[in-house]
């Protein structure tokens, strides 16, 4: 039943993709798959936090243990909706070779954990860390795309997709994958997937630190220059007030 559950629930983020297209016939392609995107952000990551924190069983403490039926089902619509983005970024080729990589490790990860019938606890608080800071990177494209990026809105927007990054994938995503490679439970082959999907992080987490620092800079240089007119400004004023 697994392949016609994937295959329905492909179906099924392929229609919303439609919908939002017929509902928002002004905007172009990326904006409705972005909503396609941000929506299956949103309810997996809301499924998975159930799953890792109350459902259980501990990630941590239960690596390489046998699926239950609830994360089987949060993996089979993860695997849908990564399905349904990779061939939309084939097609229409707006993502470059580091997402399509994500796309193709989440999509064998995925496979290969449903396949064997185990490790779906660890693989679902992988699929947690990796989409919880998805919503905010869509909310930053909606925010440039309607042209209030360069806000308040826009700053906090960036801080926490970059805490967030740092501290669940980076750093709690560390600590997962020692549990996973020290654990005598998990698959070598889960084990070797583990550490690529790590490592590609520490390839955003680059790229993200490389941005920080740019803004950074930005954001400084533009205070300066702020600083600058309006001292300038007060002298103006008060050369205007002597000769009066």
């Amino acid at each position: 039943m697994l392949p016609l559950e994937v295959c329905c629930c492909l179906l099924g983020w392929i229609s919303l993709y439609f919908v939002f297209c017929y509902l928002n016939g002004q905007r172009d392609q990326e904006w409705n798959c972005r909503l396609v995107t941000l929506t299956h952000g949103v309810i997996i990551v809301c499924l998975t936090a159930y799953i890792c924190f109350i459902d259980g069983p501990w990630p941590l403490t239960h690596a390489g243990t046998e699926n239950t039926p609830l994360q089987t089902q949060a993996l089979v619509i993860s695997l849908g909706y990564f399905l349904f983005d990779f061939g939309w970024c084939i097609c229409v080729r707006t993502e470059g070779p580091i997402m399509l990589a994500h796309h193709t490790m989440s999509i064998l990860g995925i496979l290969l954990t449903l396949g064997l019938g185990v490790s779906a606890v660890e693989t679902c608080a992988v699929v947690f860390g990796s989409e919880i800071t998805n919503p905010l990177l869509q909310a930053r494209w909606f925010l440039r795309q309607t042209g209030r990026y360069d806000s308040l809105w826009g700053d906090v927007v960036d801080l926490l997709f970059i805490l967030l990054f740092a501290v669940v994938r980076v750093g709690v995503g560390g600590v997962m994958l020692y549990t996973e490679l020290t654990s005598p439970r998990p698959s070598i082959i889960i084990k070797g997937g583990g550490l690529a999907m790590y490592t590609l992080a520490w390839v955003f987490m680059v790229d993200i630190a490389k941005f920080a620092c740019k803004k950074s800079r930005t954001k400084y240089k533009r205070w300066r220059e702020r600083c600058h007119e309006r001292c300038a400004l007060r002298k103006a004023n008060g050369h205007s007030g002597k000769s009066e």
